[in-house]
């Protein structure tokens, strides 16, 4: 079975819960922060995974991770993952806070967008380019914009929104110029 079905129907049925007892934004804050544990410590996962590493470790570091939260969320929080302790699925919780907030944000009309510059933005230019992505999402749309800073681009910025992407890099007119005299795709680092 796919390894990602699986989450996301633990992270569905979370959130029809959450949604139900009025405590799903609080509980997408806590997942907001699991995720972040994950990405902070790369041996997350594989201390997850890891069959000698006592359940009630794996449930303690996941209740560390997902921090406090209104006594609703932090109640639906631990019924979760009891029950993933109790199906030997500790190791999809990751996935499933992944797929919880996949799931908030497609319900409640949030886009996580990342801005990619060469060098750090104005705040003038900053707000011109949420300006702009606000537009293309909609009035009743939440943007929540990340930036980053890649000098490999050498100029301009790049911005990623779901899967799509807007290139205006130096790098990629660098690029397309090369291309269009060698009639070769160019190599991208």
């Amino acid at each position: 079975m796919d390894n990602g079905l699986i989450p996301r129907r633990y992270a569905k049925a979370l959130y029809e819960v959450a949604a139900e007892r009025h405590c799903d934004a609080a509980l997408y804050t806590m997942m907001e922060r699991v995720v972040a544990a994950y990405a902070a410590e790369p041996l997350m996962q594989s201390t997850m995974a890891n069959p000698f590493v006592a359940a009630s470790d794996k449930t303690s570091l996941l209740c560390e991770a997902a921090g406090k939260a209104d006594a609703a969320a932090e109640t639906l929080y631990d019924e979760f993952t009891a029950l993933l302790r109790r199906n030997e699925r500790l190791d999809l919780a990751g996935d499933a806070a992944r797929a919880y907030i996949d799931l908030y944000r497609q319900r409640n009309n949030i886009f996580k967008v990342t801005v990619t510059s060469a060098a750090p933005m104005a705040e003038a230019t900053r707000a011109r380019i949420e300006g702009i992505i606000r537009a293309q999402a909609g009035k009743d749309a939440t943007v929540v914009c990340d930036y980053r800073i890649d000098p490999a681009l050498i100029g301009g910025f790049t911005v990623d929104m779901g899967s799509q992407r807007l290139d205006a890099s130096v790098r990629k007119q660098l690029s397309d110029l090369q291309m269009s005299l060698t009639g070769k795709t160019a190599v991208r680092p």
